[in-house]
């Protein structure tokens, strides 16, 4: 495995390619050349025997004419001289020259060896082609001892007419030896070539590989996430400017990295603090995106990978409806659950959804908005109410007031006692109307918050006596015993004086309401437990309150006992107000009540003051 990747290396195929040009290249030359030296040598052989050749015949060829043979001792003085030129001019190492008769017979040989053979006919076809004054008769032959050799036939012409052949044969060992050894060099050299092609290969191909190393390396840790690497930057060649574009590529990928990250960061952060619940889902509708709001506000602990539609309970036409756009919003209820199921009221959801469109796609996906409307709702049915509310206080009156006019319209005026009596019950009614309409606007200058508080100083124990006194009277009439305490060491608090008042005023009013002849009210002052705080309590020993109701006292217009309240002039907004001006100062009201046992109303003030100081 590890020789199998090293030869997929780039550098080694680089190598390989380098060596097999120079191979391809050494070869086609040595082929060449080669071809060209033999063609050469065997060409300059050749034309050498032929040149021997032409000059033997033109030497014979006197000797061989018809008039020299005639005669006798002549003849054989002439075969002698011929055989010695032969010999002595022609006897090149390995090369056997004849001269051959018209007939064919050697007449004179270059080779002592075979001196026998004159006078014998050499039946060679080349040379019967020479006798027949052919030339250009040549021929490679191989003889019996595996010996190459030329063999070269030239006709003898003298005057014109064939009077014999010179046969040349030659050895050609020496020349393709000489062609071995041209060919032994050429293997070296290449094999030399080859060598230092391997060398200067491997050196060329890793200046070039050796940066794409560096590359592969950076490359690598930009796929780890690391960023802090540098590709070397070796010269200024395409390598190196791949280089500096690598370099300049993870720069500015970090950047968009760092970017995405800190949006990414934004948007988690976004969406972990919303109010409202977000899912989003794929385009296969599995949930893919969500917040801890809408996990809370679903009650599940996971959502990934779920179906959206499935986790919402929609149902398919609903899911046509939103899909098709022809709907965009969906409420639903979510149960409450837990320990304290029975105290927790269910919750109501709104839902939007939003499909997500990508272009050339259509709809890859959907995003719900979920958001808590239980206490818009609960705000929605109070404001019905109270509208509902306050009309019906409006017209009790009215509709009295008017009946008793119509009745002095119609005679009772000219009766004076019966008039004075109507003309009283609608003053009654018209002071209801007014203390109601002031309730109201009170409560809507707290509910605006158009009426700043004006804070000061206050000496608890005066206020509460000055309520005590105010009450009198009343006291006195149902022979209320009134009991004002403050503790030790409490002397002031920063309060609005006239607000507090007017709390204490409706506490004590109430007080006196609700209680018996000869009952007590006991009006108390003291820190809290956490020494912070100061707590205002008021305890009668009245008919109380049934638990039913004790949720819902501080309800706007809610009255425990309707006629009887209505009766004895409340409006039914006295402790809303109460609640709503101690909330202003920053405290709270609670009540406790045992049903004919008593009441008891606390609120708690601050009693640092905003800049600090301590009453």
């Amino acid at each position: 495995m590890k020789i199998s990747s090293f030869f997929r290396t780039i550098q080694v195929k680089l190598v390989i390619i380098y060596l097999l040009l120079i191979l391809v290249a050494m070869q086609l030359i040595g082929v060449y050349f080669i071809s060209t030296v033999k063609h050469s040598l065997i060409t300059s052989f050749t034309s050498n025997l032929k040149e021997q050749a032409d000059i033997l015949s033109k030497f014979a060829a006197p000797s061989l004419s018809p008039n020299v043979e005639a005669e006798g001792d002549s003849a054989e003085s002439t075969t002698e001289d011929l055989n010695l030129i032969v010999r002595n001019l022609f006897s090149i190492s390995g090369t056997e020259v004849q001269v051959l008769d018209s007939n064919g017979k050697i007449v004179a040989t270059s080779l002592q060896v075979h001196q026998s053979n004159i006078g014998k006919k050499n039946k060679s076809l080349a040379v019967s082609r020479a006798l027949q004054n052919i030339p250009d008769n040549e021929e490679e032959i191989i003889d019996e001892d595996n010996i190459r050799k030329k063999m070269i036939a030239q006709p003898v012409v003298h005057n014109d007419k064939v009077v014999g052949a010179v046969y040349v044969v030659a050895s050609m060992t020496e020349l393709y030896e000489t062609v071995n050894r041209v060919n032994q060099i050429f293997i070296s050299g290449t094999l030399i070539a080859l060598g230092l092609t391997g060398v200067l290969g491997i050196v060329l191909s890793h200046t070039i590989t050796s940066p794409i190393q560096g590359l592969t390396r950076q490359a690598e840790a930009v796929a780890e996430g690391r960023f802090d690497l540098q590709a070397p930057v070796l010269g200024d060649d395409e390598i190196g400017r791949l280089s500096m574009a690598f370099n300049e590529m993870t720069i500015r990928l970090k950047e968009a990295l760092s970017v995405n990250e800190e949006e990414n960061e934004k948007l988690f952060s976004i969406l972990s603090n919303m109010s409202d619940g977000v899912l989003a889902s794929d385009e296969h509708d599995n949930i893919i995106v969500w917040n801890r709001r809408a996990l809370e506000l679903l009650q599940i602990k996971k959502c990934e990978g779920i179906n959206l539609w499935e986790l919402l309970a929609l149902t398919e036409e609903n899911q046509t409806e939103l899909m098709s756009g022809r709907r965009q919003t969906v409420i639903m209820r979510s149960s409450a659950t837990g320990d304290a199921e029975d105290d927790k009221e269910d919750s109501l959801l709104r839902i939007t959804f939003t499909p997500i469109h990508r272009r050339d796609a259509g709809i890859v996906g959907t995003i719900a908005v979920i958001q808590d409307v239980t206490e818009q709702e609960k705000l929605e049915q109070s404001r019905r109410q109270f509208v509902a509310n306050v009309s019906h206080e409006l017209r009790t009156p009215l509709t009295t007031i008017k009946s008793y006019a119509e009745a002095l319209q119609d005679g009772a005026l000219d009766e004076r006692e019966l008039s004075q009596r109507f003309v009283g019950v609608i003053s009654n009614e018209t002071e209801r109307m007014i203390r109601l309409v002031t309730d109201l606007l009170h409560l809507s200058r707290l509910d605006s918050n158009t009426g700043p508080l004006r804070k000061q100083r206050i000496n608890l124990h005066e206020m509460l006596d000055e309520v005590a006194d105010r009450f009198s009277f009343q006291l006195r009439q149902k022979s209320i015993r009134a009991v004002v305490t403050v503790e030790r060491g409490l002397k002031t608090a920063w309060m609005d004086r006239d607000q507090i008042d007017q709390v204490l005023d409706n506490l004590m009013s109430n007080a006196i309401k609700y209680t018996l002849d000869g009952g007590s009210i006991v009006m108390a002052a003291k820190r809290s437990a956490n020494k912070s705080d100061l707590e205002i309590s008021v305890k009668d020993t009245g008919i109380g309150i049934p638990h039913k109701d004790l949720n819902r006292i501080f309800e706007r217009f809610y009255r425990v006992d309707k006629a009887r309240s209505r009766n004895m002039g409340g409006t039914g907004l006295g402790l809303s107000i109460a609640r709503e001006i101690v909330k202003a100062h920053g405290g709270s009201i609670s009540l406790q009540s045992e049903l004919n046992e008593g009441t008891t109303v606390t609120f708690t003030l601050p009693l640092v003051h905003e800049g600090g100081e301590q009453a």
